[in-house]
């Protein structure tokens, strides 16, 4: 298998007014973001609500993102804290030949390494046609991978643990495997990333700055001055200062009303926070239909 790497969008979910998902909106705007310069998407990660839908939607979307153009291009988050359902989802979506999933650990429970490198040996077992990435995020999971859990994953299973995301930031720039893609989980990571050899980045917010993201990756493989790291960086920073799901569809919504739809318990930006981060990207000449934007 190719190594996997590139400019990854954790992708947004788009839904109706009632709250149900709209599978082909979705699917339209993971689409979009690859043709603004996204090697690929994560479906069904963090950002896209993975945790609030329903599996029988999820599995919906699968059948239809089986016919989409860019079905290689996609990483498949399982968002589920059940073995049994994460086996069974992947096995739905195996049988319709995606074979990259991003998986993170179970949420709310305490465990360690040696309970980690179960539940994946668990996975694999069933599944072993697999490629995994794994999602380290101990902000969300109250887990953080350490550097020996991940060599010895890739030790035991070669094959299927084929890279990370790296949102906790303690494996970027101390995990040197063969053949293992890194992702840091940030564009402020994004060009020291690729200088310590990592293999690009999976964000939320590429759903806002996959042009950019995409010429400092190129910049950086080709050799020229960057000149557009700074206003990433920018961007990103004022991002971060908001729930970041919050601040992507209120960003949106300003140019959709469909990305006012989110999912309870999260909310839009209040309209002190809205004017804020609206102010912020304006004085960085950063606008969703700008050049340089998403």
């Amino acid at each position: 298998m190719t190594k996997i790497s590139g400019i990854f969008a954790a992708t947004m979910s788009v839904f109706n007014s009632d709250l149900s998902l709209n599978i082909k909106k979705t699917i339209e705007h993971a689409e979009k973001l690859i043709d603004q310069g996204c090697h690929g998407t994560a479906i069904f990660g963090s950002t896209g609500q993975a945790q609030l839908i329903s599996v029988s939607e999820k599995i919906k979307l699968l059948n239809n993102l089986s016919a989409s153009k860019y079905k290689d291009k996609h990483l498949i988050g399982t968002g589920l804290n059940s073995l049994t359902e994460t086996i069974n989802f992947m096995r739905v979506a195996t049988s319709l030949s995606f074979k990259k999933f991003l998986i993170m650990p179970p949420a709310y429970y305490k465990y360690g390494d040696k309970e980690v490198i179960q539940f994946y040996s668990k996975i694999i077992e069933a599944v072993p046609s697999c490629k995994i990435v794994l999602y380290n995020f101990e902000k969300l999971c109250g887990y953080k991978f350490s550097v020996e859990c991940v060599e010895e994953l890739v030790k035991k299973f070669p094959d299927q643990i084929v890279g990370v995301k790296d949102s906790s930031y303690n494996l970027f720039e101390s995990l040197k495997l063969e053949n293992f893609s890194i992702f840091p989980g940030s564009e402020l990571k994004l060009l020291k990333g690729l200088q310590l050899g990592c293999s690009g980045i999976i964000t939320a917010t590429c759903n806002a700055t996959a042009e950019l993201s995409r010429k400092v990756y190129d910049d950086f493989f080709s050799g020229k001055e960057q000149s557009y790291n700074q206003k990433l960086c920018e961007v990103r920073k004022n991002f971060d200062k908001y729930n970041l799901i919050s601040g992507l569809h209120t960003f949106y919504s300003k140019e959709n009303k469909i990305y006012e739809n989110i999912l309870p318990p999260l909310r839009l930006l209040n309209a002190n926070e809205q004017k804020d981060l609206i102010d912020n990207l304006n004085n960085l000449d950063f606008k969703l239909n700008s050049k340089m934007a998403a």
